[in-house]
């Protein structure tokens, strides 16, 4: 199964690079690679939130006996499990390739930060979707934002990160 992420991640970083001669002298390639495939992870995200949302949970609330979920909790509840998965494995593979620590360490190094990125999620849609009254969908979306940039760095640094690695841009 790993030679299968191996060889998928190595074709899904060769079509990544196709596309970076243009962006060359704005950003570093590891940058780029990371844009293309957290974009990515964030659009499948974003379907998937949405049909969901609308689909699925049918924009009603959801009872689990012991605690009723918004739509838009349940929806996000539904989402987090795919997409961490898909993210992990995109990063591992296509995004921080070099990195020597041991897969299970960088799972659960992943999961801490994911974590701290769900916080936020459920804080961020609480405050836009009932206190400032935005759609669910454009708030997931604001929210996805705002966690991008804490989400490279605390990958780069913490999560895969690399020993003695040199600086980028």
């Amino acid at each position: 199964m790993r030679r299968i992420f191996i060889l998928t991640g190595k074709f899904i970083s060769d079509i990544i690079d196709f596309f970076y001669p243009p962006f060359r002298k704005y950003f570093s390639l590891h940058f780029f690679r990371y844009s293309v495939s957290g974009a990515s992870n964030m659009g499948f995200d974003w379907v998937l939130y949405f049909i969901t949302y609308n689909f699925i949970v049918q924009k009603q609330l959801v009872h689990l006996g012991f605690v009723t979920l918004s739509p838009h909790i349940a929806s996000l509840l539904f989402t987090f499990p795919i997409t961490f998965f898909t993210g992990f494995l995109l990063q591992k593979y296509v995004t921080f390739t070099a990195s020597q620590m041991r897969g299970k360490d960088q799972l659960v190094r992943y999961m801490a930060v994911v974590m701290a990125n769900l916080l936020i999620n459920y804080f961020g849609l609480k405050l836009f979707v009932e206190v400032i009254g935005i759609y669910p969908t454009p708030s997931k979306m604001l929210v996805t934002i705002i966690t991008t940039a804490f989400s490279y760095f605390s990958q780069k640094k913490f999560t895969f990160r690399i020993q003695n690695e040199p600086e980028q841009k």
